[in-house]
């Protein structure tokens, strides 16, 4: 028995929402902010020096860019004085400084390439850090779920657990590759051009840091009133993919049972809350951005203003308020920028928190330091004393007993949750015990390293596994040695050979993605045939056959007595009828064998077994 699990669903809303002119809007939060960014710091440690080179980068480009007004504004000077010489009766060729020009403008340009290359040098060295950083991540969260216990996946929904590997990760490398070189470029701009402004005049300097906290508080009042409907937004999108998903996933049931028109309602009504919510938050914040042109525009008037008065008592010169203007436009884009990179700094910091949750749980019990290893299996299986229960306190098992001979085929019967499945990961060690020793060959289990214990089994279960390739590499995935006369003896034995020989590729025929180009039925004899081209000690054949016709049936049974013949095997099956030449019948209710013999004996016992074959064969006498 299993605990139930999330099933593969698609994660329900995503990351953080983006406003207009791709200012992020508050998306999840961190529950330990400090915490987890001193963490995420910590993988930036061993490329000190490519961050080094990153930083004198992004401050030299950006130097280079912020040297340039300046010298545009003694260029305007130059061209305006010459201009009150041509009206004072100058001659052209004395009123303006053509050399002084040429030479402005032939530095600024290398000004301009320099600043250029240092911005490249910063994004190349940037992104190799970025994304080796997501590389080690990538490969860290890859390894622990290879450690992680079966019932950390059991416990979790696979959407949940495939969001935090891919879109959590991804939102890290974005945030590290664009937002954090803009960051750096941001503040060193926003420190430079202080100092450019200061040197041109502290009065306009001051005018403009004055219109600051008026951009501040009119963001903040409407990015809180945007906020509650982005999140709205970021709901009804979770809700709306769950029920595309859940629709298309059951498109076969939802049209059986006519609930097109119902799902079609459903769909509607949430994607109208979709649009009213999203048209709010959108609108809302939409408004930020003129508003912070409309205050910055006053900013600029108050300069032009001031700058006039100050040029006209000779103040400064006419070509420093240009250069000023200049400056103050590069002074409100970084602030805006840096406030934007917060919002997904905060998200990043939260993405990066689900990453190290999963990269924190607890691991499968350490292996053995000294393991041993069965040289020449035979398949004898026993269990002493094993007690096990799924939740501290909640055994499931109390005092399991069990020998069980080689070459032997043993069968498990019972109602669903008697612990047939959970018998069979106790033997896999898919789960750790609470008391007892499971041996293999007279080796405990827990002495054996996992996968030297797995190798020794096979395994055909109910829900057959194909990955998208061809049916020759599905088969040789249980022995990617394995020559194609091995592949081909392996489906034969299967009775798989003849159709796989009737499709029009034959063994190179590609499975899409859920093999829905062949049955079922074809399905289940590529898995017993990969389980012989294994050729393992142990066989677990989990209820093989319950979902197939019975003609297909009486196929995989006589594929599964081939696979079975000298092998030491366990059967779950509900079907009683096609286990009643198996050596040992095991019959399990709520966690204990209550029952154990051949069919015969437990039919003189007339006891629990009997009333399950005796209702199975009334039901079959009652349907025929």
């Amino acid at each position: 028995m299993r605990e139930p699990r999330g099933g593969n669903q698609a994660p329900r809303g995503s990351g953080h929402m983006s406003g207009p002119m791709g200012m992020a809007m508050p998306g999840a939060k961190a529950k330990d902010f400090k915490g987890t960014l001193k963490r995420l710091i910590g993988y930036f440690r061993p490329r000190r020096g490519q961050l080094i080179i990153v930083f004198l980068a992004a401050i030299l480009s950006t130097i280079f860019a912020i040297v340039s007004p300046k010298l545009m504004g003694k260029a305007t000077t130059s061209l305006f004085a010459g201009m009150i010489g041509l009206m004072q009766g100058q001659q052209k060729e004395f009123a303006f400084d053509f050399a002084y020009i040429a030479n402005i403008l032939l530095l600024l340009i290398v000004l301009y390439v320099i600043s250029a290359l240092f911005s490249y040098l910063q994004q190349y060295v940037m992104a190799g850090v970025s994304q080796k950083i997501v590389y080690d991540m990538r490969k860290q969260v890859n390894e622990k779920l290879s450690r992680l216990p079966l019932k950390y996946f059991d416990s979790k929904m696979h959407g949940d657990i495939l969001s935090r590997v891919t879109n959590d990760i991804d939102n890290i490398s974005n945030t590290l590759q664009q937002s954090l070189t803009q960051l750096i470029t941001s503040i060193v701009t926003i420190i430079g051009v202080i100092i450019m402004m200061l040197t041109i005049s502290p009065l306009l300097t001051l005018i403009l840091i004055l219109t600051l906290p008026l951009s501040a508080i009119a963001t903040k009042q409407i990015a809180s009133k945007s906020q509650k409907h982005f999140i709205g937004q970021q709901s009804a999108l979770g809700e709306l993919n769950g029920h595309v998903e859940e629709m298309f996933t059951g498109h076969q049931v939802v049209k059986a049972f006519g609930y097109e028109k119902k799902s079609q309602q459903t769909f509607d009504q949430i994607n109208a809350k979709l649009y009213e919510a999203g048209w709010r938050a959108q609108f809302i914040s939409g408004i930020i951005m003129p508003v912070m042109s409309f205050i910055g525009n006053i900013g600029y008037v108050l300069v032009s203003i001031v700058g006039g008065i100050l040029a006209t008592n000779g103040s400064i010169e006419i070509g420093d308020i240009q250069a000023f203007i200049q400056y103050t436009r590069q002074f409100t884009m970084p602030i805006a920028q840096t406030a934007n990179i917060a919002n997904l700094i905060q998200s990043t910091i939260a993405s990066a928190e689900r990453v190290f949750e999963v990269l924190d749980e607890e691991e499968e019990v350490p292996e053995s330091i000294e393991p041993v290893t069965i040289a020449a299996p035979k398949g004898k299986v026993e269990f002493q004393h094993v007690k096990f229960g799924y939740k501290e306190g909640h055994l499931l098992m109390q005092d399991i007993n069990l020998v069980v001979k080689p070459g032997q085929k043993i069968a498990i019967v019972g109602p669903t949750g008697a612990g047939k499945t959970t018998m069979i990961n106790l033997l896999m060690r898919f789960y750790e015990l609470n008391g007892g020793v499971i041996l293999i060959d007279d080796v405990d289990i827990t002495r054996m390293k996992r996968s030297d214990l797995r190798s020794l089994f096979g395994m055909v279960l109910q829900d057959t596994w194909l990955f998208n390739g061809t049916i020759h590499d599905n088969l040789a995935y249980a022995q990617p040695e394995a020559s194609d006369t091995d592949i081909i003896r392996a489906a034969k034995a299967a009775r798989a050979d003849h159709f796989i020989r009737t499709l029009p590729e034959g063994y190179k025929t590609v499975l899409n993605e859920e093999a829905t180009n062949i049955s079922q039925g074809q399905k289940q004899l590529l898995t017993i045939a990969r389980a012989i081209l294994a050729d393992p000690t142990i066989l677990i054949l989990d209820e093989a056959t319950s979902s197939v016709d019975t003609r297909t049936e009486v196929h995989i049974q006589e594929a599964m007595n081939e696979l079975m013949n000298g092998r030491t095997s366990f059967v779950i099956a509900h079907r009683l009828s096609t286990i009643r030449n198996a050596d040992l019948i095991l019959v399990m209710n709520k966690g204990t064998i209550i029952e154990q013999g051949t069919h015969d004996e437990l039919m003189k016992q007339d006891g629990f077994y009997a009333d399950l074959y005796n209702s199975q064969f009334a039901e079959t006498t009652s349907a025929g």
